[in-house]
């Protein structure tokens, strides 16, 4: 950050040589395939007094010149904008203190847009969250001027504190943008997935667009425009640049009309896998050691909300934690405050807090949180990556995650395996078909599997069944394949893998070499259980083995997952003919007319036929 003495001169022959320059940034429409409009980027010039934009406002914020850098990026953006024949829709970012500048208000800028021939209903003012806003009732009145006179309002970097939330409520906003956070890695993250898809729930509650910022990959691509989100925008559609982008590159072209559909994270592993202490941070501004204790009481009473405040060294290591209730009662005693009130609040904070690293697991905290006694459990603890201060983290926030999932958990996975049940399999086979792409639906099913359950035992039942899991997980592209647990010993791996077939001859061949360590050695030398029978006579059952049923799914032919789960039924019946472990694939064409023309269901038209691997 610059900090010379002629920082405030050069800022100046920036602002009023024009020495800033101009990138744009498109937006695009996932259903429409077009660019709805690009953003607007400003970047000053070379000059070695700022790296970057961010130094150069903050340096204007230093010396009073906010209002005057804005005008001038207001009037090179414009300007670019109009010079260049960028076709669409321009997102202009304003603070919100730049909303009250008289120049913008009193129709200084919209008198140069119309000079320059824009229309005002061209211009989307995208507020940053950059400063607070103290009063909502004055904010709201200024946006309904620039709203009078034409103008569209966006909200920037939704997610990132409580504020945009509640700006989002108060000022109804024509576009919302996702901070770039709950993007990036959303393809195989579940909370950020569920946390977007309620955002665009709420957005398309109160008629806003939502804006997916900072895309990088195209498996989060395809995420997000699977989630049903109309706008996205980042690097991986295309990059800020002087001469803005007006065709859709290849590879975009391509994920858009993928008939692929994404695999929502969460489903096919466990829902409390990858969930950490990171989910529950919350970012509160610590204090050094050195400050005095009357600062830190001050600012409790400032933030009335407050519950803990951090103690960090200045190379950012935790040191202590302040907490509200401890303060406030030694500063309740008489003449505590007088004593204390000058003195460096490390003399009163709890030296030994909670630490913890923001990639442990939820499961692994709640056991640290619980593994000490009820008296010594703490309200708040401290958050850390690579040991530097992160956030803080509340046990009441952790309680009531954990209680989320496990209710998610209940519902829509199998508490066996973990892996989803009905509900989300039923989902996913909706969403393929609505997609009108092909898949394959394996219907997988132990053989056997009950003489075996009686004579080893349910617990050593459910080892087989978690095997047959754990096979199905390993061989499937988490990225394409939907693992799920129908219960029992039966499975459905919905692909999209084109090798699907060769993944299910590895789960066969890995099911008849791991699948022996669970058998007696006098059962593997007979290759078979021996049982009784009501009248006490011996019965010979084969070990268990593994049967895949595979039903080709093509645009057109099942019309609901009914259809699916009844003609994949069929398929791993067929299977369960063929002896040892085995794999039947549907494959009859005559099928598909049958089945539309006469109106019946799979079942009725699979028994004529006797397919075989």
């Amino acid at each position: 950050m610059p900090d010379l003495p002629d920082a405030r001169s050069v800022l100046n022959g920036l602002i009023e040589n024009g020495q800033l320059d101009v990138v744009f940034q498109p937006i695009l429409g996932l259903s429409t395939r077009n660019y709805l409009g690009y953003e607007a980027l400003i970047r000053p010039r070379a000059n070695p007094m700022f790296d970057n934009p961010s130094d150069m406002f903050e340096v204007a914020g230093r010396y009073g010149l906010s209002n005057a850098l804005d005008r001038a990026c207001r009037t090179r953006i414009l300007e670019q904008f109009a010079s260049q024949r960028v076709p669409g829709t321009l997102f202009l970012n304003a603070t919100p203190s730049s909303l009250y500048d008289p120049t913008f208000q009193n129709g200084e800028t919209l008198a140069l847009i119309r000079k320059l021939g824009i229309s005002p209903s061209r211009v989307v003012i995208e507020i940053t969250e950059n400063q607070h806003i103290s009063d909502f009732d004055r904010f709201r009145d200024v946006l309904t001027h620039f709203r009078g006179l034409g103008y569209r309002i966006a909200i920037d970097d939704l997610g990132q504190g409580m504020s945009n939330l509640r700006m989002w409520t108060e000022i109804h906003p024509d576009f919302v943008k996702i901070d770039r956070h709950f993007i990036h890695g959303i393809s195989s993250d579940a909370l950020k997935f569920q946390l977007v898809r309620a955002m665009h729930g709420m957005a398309e509650t109160c008629g806003a667009c939502i804006i997916a910022e900072g895309i990088e990959t195209a498996d989060d691509f395809r995420t997000v425009r699977d989630i049903g989100i109309p706008f996205a925008q980042g690097f991986f559609i295309a990059r800020p640049a002087p001469e803005p982008s007006r065709q859709l590159a290849d590879v975009v072209c391509n994920a858009l009309t993928a008939s692929r559909i994404a695999v929502f994270p969460g489903f096919t592993t466990s829902p409390n896998a990858n969930v950490t202490a990171r989910a529950l941070l919350r970012q509160v501004l610590p204090v050094s050691p050195h400050l005095h204790n009357d600062a830190v009481f001050a600012r409790l009473e400032a933030e009335p909300t407050l519950q803990a405040i951090p103690v960090i060294d200045k190379d950012g290591f935790p040191l202590g934690i302040i907490m509200r209730n401890a303060m406030i009662d030694r500063f309740a005693r008489p003449y505590r405050r007088e004593l204390y009130g000058r003195k460096p609040c490390a003399d009163l904070m709890d030296t030994s807090p909670m630490i913890v690293d923001e990639s442990m697991l939820i499961q692994d905290l709640s056991r640290l949180v619980t593994s000490v006694s009820y008296s010594a459990i703490p309200d708040h603890f401290i958050v850390t990556e690579a040991g530097r201060y992160l956030g803080i983290g509340c046990i009441n926030d952790m309680v009531a995650l954990i209680t989320d999932m496990q209710i998610r958990a209940a519902r829509y996975a199998n508490p066996l395996t973990q892996l989803p049940g009905n509900v989300p399999i039923n989902e996913h086979i909706e969403r393929l078909l609505a997609n009108q792409g092909c898949f394959v639906a394996g219907y997988a099913d132990l053989d056997a599997f009950k003489p075996f359950n009686d004579v080893y035992g349910y617990r050593r039942g459910d080892d087989l069944i978690q095997l047959v899991a754990q096979l199905l997980v390993e061989v499937s592209d988490p990225r394409r394949d939907f693992v799920g647990h129908i219960g029992g010993d039966d499975f459905l791996v919905l692909f999209q893998s084109e090798d699907w077939q060769a993944r299910c001859n590895t789960v066969l061949a890995q099911f008849g070499e791991r699948a022996r360590n669970y058998f007696a050695v006098e059962d593997l030398e007979r290759g078979g259980i021996i049982t009784e029978d009501r009248l006490g006579h011996s019965v010979f059952h084969s070990l268990p083995t593994l049967s895949i049923g595979a039903l080709r799914v093509e645009p057109g032919l099942f019309g609901s997952h009914h259809e699916i789960s009844t003609a994949a039924a069929e398929a791993k019946r067929q299977a369960k003919r063929i002896h040892g472990n085995s794999l039947f694939i549907e494959r009859r064409q005559v099928l598909r007319e049958e089945f539309k023309s006469a109106k019946v269901t799979p079942l009725e038209v699979f028994p004529q036929f006797d397919s075989r691997l």
